[in-house]
């Protein structure tokens, strides 16, 4: 991830990575209720996307996540606590 990266740069990113996986869908859809997505593909974006902004964020704020809009705001708080 570039120090430059703004907010909206982080949900193009998050959300294209969660599209790879899962298919063309809402930013408001239950990842969880798409035919084909299990848990541990879920859990597989999500290590991608910390891979790729070189953060972890807790298991517990991992299970919570449902939809892409979540992912995403959680991605910008790890990256602005981190001072990115």
């Amino acid at each position: 991830m570039k120090a430059t990266d703004t907010g909206e740069s982080i949900a193009e990113t998050v959300s294209g990575l969660i599209r790879q996986a899962v298919g063309d869908v809402a930013d408001d859809t239950d990842l969880r209720m798409i035919e084909g997505v299990d848990s541990v593909k879920v859990l597989r974006v999500i290590a991608a996307v910390e891979r790729t902004y070189d953060i972890e964020l807790e298991d517990e704020e991992v299970f919570a996540l449902k939809t892409i809009d979540d992912v995403v705001r959680s991605v910008r708080a790890a990256v602005e606590a981190q001072g990115l």
